[in-house]
């Protein structure tokens, strides 16, 4: 059974920082993760860095240091897909029935950059007023101008064609999270992560979140097993997407509405 507290119970998104997602597309968002679940986050990411890159060892890994589909890897990424601060912003942005369309850690080596450093966006549709993305970073060290801070182009989310670099680094803002913040925005937002100075790697951990209608990035329903559903309840199930399966038979198809594979009222 799920260790979680109920989920949104007495958690709402503060005011300006919400206002300040919607109309500049990006804001740093505190309290997200205490200390402790930030130690341990950054414990287990590193043995999943280790676990992959001796996996891959003597292949081509184009996203080494990069891990794919945290959910699984540790019960403590698990637990954070029913984040009550996570969901009181994700909600009001996308509505309560979003899902995950992808869970991936970022972290910038030291004396180098990472796959993020380009000025790009994370979602390939603009639909004037309407957001069908929402990117999360959560930081498990505090970013610095030293160590990469990301940078965000303020109002860029409905600019199709991409700012040159020129114009981008005169225009855009750092954005630098404690550990155990998040920077939220719409993931159309143009950004670019920094160039890491310092002698030590800068770790996050990243979301997608779609629409309930949209396609997820892994089939997370198949993906997930019953040792992750046991950290989790019904908002967790809900963002990987439980809600929304398609019938494979028609027997799945003409099941009683109680037990049907896609729930009703799913947007």
């Amino acid at each position: 059974m799920t260790d979680s507290a109920v989920v949104n119970a007495g958690t709402a998104a503060e005011p300006e920082t919400l206002r300040a997602i919607r109309e500049r597309g990006f804001a740093v968002v505190p309290g997200v993760l205490d200390p402790d679940t930030v130690t341990l986050m950054k414990q287990e990411l590193l043995r999943a860095v280790d676990e992959d890159l001796a996996a891959w060892e003597g292949r081509d890994y184009p996203d080494a240091w990069m891990v794919h589909n945290l959910m699984v890897r540790h019960p403590v990424f698990a637990r954070f897909l029913e984040n009550p601060v996570l969901h009181a912003y994700l909600s009001p942005l996308l509505g309560d029935t979003c899902i995950l369309y992808a869970y991936t850690s970022s972290s910038m080596p030291p004396s180098g950059a990472n796959f993020s450093h380009r000025v790009h966006v994370d979602s390939p549709r603009v639909i004037p007023g309407y957001w069908t993305n929402v990117g999360v970073m959560v930081a498990l060290d505090d970013y610095t101008t030293e160590n990469g801070a990301t940078r965000f182009l303020p109002h860029s989310f409905e600019r199709e064609e991409a700012p040159s670099v020129e114009e981008f680094l005169e225009r855009s803002e750092e954005t630098k999270p404690k550990a155990g913040e998040a920077v939220i925005f719409n993931a159309r937002t143009w950004h670019m992560g920094g160039m890491n100075s310092t002698s030590t790697p800068r770790h996050a951990i990243t979301l997608n979140v779609c629409r309930s209608y949209m396609r997820q990035r892994f089939d997370y329903p198949r993906l997930v097993g019953e040792e992750t559903l046991a950290h989790i309840g019904e908002t967790g199930r809900r963002f990987l997407g439980f809600n929304v399966r398609m019938p494979a038979t028609l027997d799945e198809y003409y099941l009683p509405e109680a037990e049907r594979l896609y729930k009703a009222g799913q947007g």
